[in-house]
């Protein structure tokens, strides 16, 4: 299955398994809390480090999913699909959210 062909569900699940896999110390942290509340704590530990790199969640989905140059080519097309569906301009779309391309 290729990147597009996952869907974000599926593709954010992926992600967040693998951020688990790369992070033994929050699985270490969690591993005696309930199933929901494991959950929980790797979405949110999951959006920390979204922010922590500047990316939106479903960008750090995308990476720990996709080959980096899948990855920039990928994130563009959706960026450009968010400003067209906002009716920005895409340099103004840009600015907005720091985008250097």
């Amino acid at each position: 299955m290729t990147t597009t062909e996952m869907t974000q569900e599926v593709q954010h699940q992926a992600a967040l398994d693998k951020y688990l896999e790369a992070t033994p110390q929050l699985k270490e942290e969690i591993k005696d809390l309930s199933a929901d509340d494991q959950c929980n704590q790797i979405q949110w530990a999951f959006e920390d480090e979204a922010e922590s790199q500047g990316l939106q969640p479903w960008e750090l989905s995308l990476k720990y999913t996709s080959t980096p140059e899948e990855f920039e080519a990928a994130r563009l097309v959706l960026h450009k699909e968010a400003a067209e569906v906002l009716g920005v301009d895409w340099e103004e779309y840009c600015e907005m959210n720091n985008l250097v391309v």
